[in-house]
């Protein structure tokens, strides 16, 4: 094995949940399905480790074990890829996060549990859609995406508990304010790696409460 064989073998790669929801219901595919699934499951790993910007045709082909020009069959250009990846994500975050809303127990803590979790597990991707949204339209539309329908869910989730009467937009204000608060703050811990969040956060059932007091506190009355 070469050295950058190596190297490229002890990056990091997709986690398990992301991957086997991209390759939901393979078996059952067709050919060519399957080869489309493919190319998005090897852009998904490739932007799990690299920034967007290094994302290329190339490396995606080779992941995938297809010919350059097979790409072509299913993408214009790789930021039509870098779209359909990138709005894949946004779904199974969603996914994840309605879910976890369901579980027993308390509804904002099961869900900020779940993004912290996503967060940490899927950091490269959550780079790519929180550093990435000034130069890849891409990766802008599907935050802004993620940040829209997330504060909708967090709105719904107050008037069923506290009735209809506060106005919808101080409401969506809130959440988008809290949620860019819960961004920022991951960021620092699971991106940029900021040694004094870091320390602050060695704690992560501290952390969690932390989160969770604050959705609580930033949407009440």
């Amino acid at each position: 094995m070469s050295d950058s064989d190596q190297e490229h073998s002890s990056q990091p790669v997709l986690p398990s949940g992301f991957a086997d929801w991209l390759q939901h219901g393979r078996e059952d595919m067709r050919k060519g399905e399957r080869t489309r699934a493919e190319l998005v499951t090897a852009g998904a790993n490739f932007l799990a480790r690299e920034p967007l910007e290094r994302l290329t045709v190339a490396a995606i082909c080779k992941s995938a074990g297809v010919a350059h020009g097979t790409f072509y069959l299913y993408f214009p250009d790789k930021n039509a890829l870098a779209n359909e990846v990138l709005g894949a994500f946004v779904d199974y975050v969603q996914g994840r996060m309605r879910a976890a809303a369901h579980l027993p127990g308390d509804a904002a803590r099961n869900t900020t549990a779940a993004y912290l979790q996503l967060f940490e597990d899927n950091a490269g991707l959550m780079k790519c859609l929180v550093v990435g949204v000034d130069a890849f339209p891409e990766a802008r539309g599907a935050f802004q995406r993620l940040n829209r329908e997330w504060a909708e869910t967090v709105v719904r989730a107050t008037r069923r508990r506290e009735g209809p009467d506060r106005p919808q937009d101080d409401l969506m204000r809130r959440a988008y304010a809290l949620g860019g608060m819960v961004d920022q703050y991951l960021s620092a811990l699971f991106i940029t790696g900021d040694p004094w969040v870091r320390a602050l956060s060695e704690d992560r059932e501290a952390v969690l409460e932390m989160l969770t007091d604050l959705w609580k506190r930033g949407m009440a009355p």
